[in-house]
């Protein structure tokens, strides 16, 4: 797909290194060990949503999550053109391609 996705635990580093502070210092003002810190950013423990923003928080970052729509391969306007069209139509062309599905089968097999 091609789509690399960051990890909380590469989030939280990145930060972290950004603003200059060591695990310790981190787990400090965050009332947890130093351990725990290195096992999120390691990605060995998935904090939660919550944990995450307060450490980014403690770090002077925030973190903004979004949703985009994916792209699922779907003409949009081709498929409300198509609706368009009336019942007979629509009909007439899912018989053409079934037509032509069936006569492009490979040699010994057979529509369910």
């Amino acid at each position: 797909m091609g789509f690399e996705q960051t990890t909380p635990g590469q989030l939280l580093r990145e930060a972290r290194n950004r603003r200059g502070v060591s695990q310790k210092r981190l787990a400090i003002r965050a009332g947890t060990t130093q351990s725990a810190i290195s096992r999120i950013e390691q990605d060995k423990v998935s904090p939660s949503v919550e944990t995450l923003r307060g450490l980014l928080h403690m770090l002077g970052e925030d973190l903004v999550l979004t949703a985009t729509e994916r792209d699922a391969g779907i003409d949009r306007a081709m498929t409300r053109a198509n609706l368009a069209d009336p019942y007979e139509v629509r009909y007439a062309r899912g018989q053409e391609f079934a037509d032509f599905v069936r006569r492009n089968l490979p040699a010994g097999s057979e529509a369910a």
